[in-house]
């Protein structure tokens, strides 16, 4: 069941404040990942989850401002929020269980690097920011 409006404002505010585009359907969802079929994508899946407000979001924030190469493209669902926003960006990459927060890269259309909620839990912001980046810098232009 998705949390109140009010308490996730500021989380989404988050991300958007710094590039990231909100996907709240599956229309957008789709819509978007076909302008996305050249060059490189982040998505990052927003959560409430603890490890989303103290690693995830600062950690992808981190990694913007520090790398050479920074996606040409920013994209945000919201797990727990906009439930089929995140079905259907899931459906982008279905072999992969569903993981919150996490952030998906793609390039030219194709999911290239994962980070699932594993990966973030129990890390800190830089450590995140510093593996983004090298995949920023792996798979951009």
């Amino acid at each position: 069941m998705p949390y109140s409006p009010l308490l996730v404002k500021p989380f989404r505010d988050e991300l958007t404040s710094i590039g990231f585009v909100e996907l709240l359907t599956a229309d957008d969802v789709d819509r978007t990942m076909k302008e996305a079929a050249t060059g490189m994508t982040l998505v990052a899946f927003n959560s409430v989850q603890g490890s989303a407000a103290g690693v995830a979001r600062p950690g992808v924030r981190l990694a913007l401002e520090g790398g050479s190469k920074r996606p040409d493209r920013l994209l945000t669902v919201f797990d727990e929020q906009d439930l089929e926003a995140t079905q259907q960006m899931r459906s982008y990459f279905p072999d992969i269980p569903p993981s919150h927060p996490s952030f998906a890269l793609f390039k030219d259309g194709e999911l290239v690097y994962f980070v699932p909620r594993h990966r973030i839990e129990g890390r800190n912001a830089q450590i995140l920011a510093t593996d983004l980046e090298a995949a920023f810098n792996e798979f951009g232009q």
